[in-house]
């Protein structure tokens, strides 16, 4: 079994901060795209067939700036071209004020389960001061289409440490969000992504930012409030009910196999990790001639994959199996890792329960400095 990301790269407004792969809606392609798109699946699957696909999450870009029709043509491309048992999760990304009653009804027809919302602050001072162009109310209407559609499992994502951020700024962000009484949230703190509006300003000294404490004081805070409401964190940034996780997301931390398509989009496929052409000319170009738009590709070896499983299974709240390890790798655990998990045990950063390995509370704090102990190739 194998998942799917899809990459919409559409957006009707550029926020400051954002580094994905995106473009400015209006004047672009977005009918050939979907095409191209769907052809991309048909030449993917013919070399890389598979069963069921586990779990499927169309990001961007924004998916919900496309059209009801629009969004009808992509969907049934997906789910002619791509095996899904409706008991599987199917995400799809959407920002407040984009989604219509319409396309919400389109989704539902073609499978999708789940939503995943991009709110960032429920202050609309910062939300300006961002870039993004939707209001706290649109949350709450968007809130009440999916009342109206009795569509439930809805994740919303929060971004903190935002410029002049205050804590009391942020609490209140935390009581709107646990209102909603959601399923999962996801919260980040941010982070200036190179040639992003945010980070030239930063480099000009025109962005105020809250000092490290600050935003140390603020992820203690979401835990603690996250927590308490029943919303248990099972990844640095990830908080749910029992049996809400997002699953796509737990394929990427199990270093499981997932397709990418889109432009930007990248997929790890056996020992394979590949990327995608970025500029949607450059994308396309290639699926006109009937090619895949790979632009770069990576053979794994046995210490990438490894490394990996560590680096990536320690986001989660649970940890990495020793005994998982073994089997999937055919190596002791010890011999490869003993002397790094001994030395990160004794400065209080990782933890062992039984066969599993996690991050302890001052690790969760510092994760990026504990997965780079674990990279053997550097």
């Amino acid at each position: 079994m194998t998942s799917a990301y899809i990459h919409i790269p559409f957006c009707e407004h550029i926020c400051f901060y954002c580094d994905f792969n995106k473009v400015f809606l209006e004047g672009q392609p977005v009918d050939e795209y979907i095409q191209a798109l769907i052809q991309e699946i048909k030449l993917t699957k013919e070399v890389y067939p598979s069963s069921d696909t586990e779990t499927i999450y169309i990001g961007g870009g924004t998916p919900t700036s496309l059209s009801a029709r629009q969004l009808d043509v992509l969907l049934a491309g997906i789910r002619e071209n791509l095996p899904f048992n409706e008991k599987n999760e199917f995400t799809v990304e959407a920002n407040p004020g984009d989604l219509t009653l319409d396309k919400l009804r389109v989704l539902q027809s073609y499978g999708v389960n789940r939503l995943s919302m991009g709110v960032q602050s429920f202050d609309d001072r910062l939300l300006k001061k961002i870039g993004r162009k939707h209001t706290a109310q649109d949350v709450f209407d968007t809130m009440n289409l999916f009342d109206i559609a009795d569509f439930q499992n809805v994740s919303i994502d929060l971004i903190f440490a935002l410029p002049n951020q205050t804590m009391e700024s942020f609490e209140d962000t935390l009581d709107k969000a646990l209102s909603l009484n959601l399923p999962h949230y996801s919260l980040y703190s941010l982070i200036l992504e190179n040639k992003t509006m945010f980070y030239n300003w930063a480099r000009q000294g025109r962005l105020h930012l809250p000092g490290i404490d600050v935003e140390g004081d603020m992820f203690e805070r979401a835990i603690f409030r996250m927590t308490e409401a029943g919303r248990q964190q099972y990844e640095i940034s990830n908080f749910s009910l029992p049996g809400k996780e997002s699953k796509h997301n737990l394929v990427y931390w199990n270093n499981e196999h997932y397709y990418g398509f889109g432009a930007g989009a990248s997929g790890y496929l056996g020992d394979r990790r590949y990327k995608n052409h970025g500029p949607i000319q450059h994308y396309l170009k290639p699926l006109r001639e009937n090619r895949l738009p790979v632009i770069n590709e990576e053979k794994l070896t046995l210490i990438n994959h490894m490394e990996e499983e560590m680096f990536l299974g320690l986001r989660k709240l649970k940890g990495v199996s020793t005994r998982q390890f073994e089997k999937k790798f055919n190596q002791p655990f010890a011999s490869v890792y003993g002397a790094i998990t001994e030395r990160l045990i004794k400065d209080n950063l990782l933890k062992q329960n039984g066969d599993y390995l996690s991050l302890t509370d001052k690790g969760l704090i510092l994760g990026n400095d504990v997965f780079e102990k674990f990279l053997l190739s550097k």
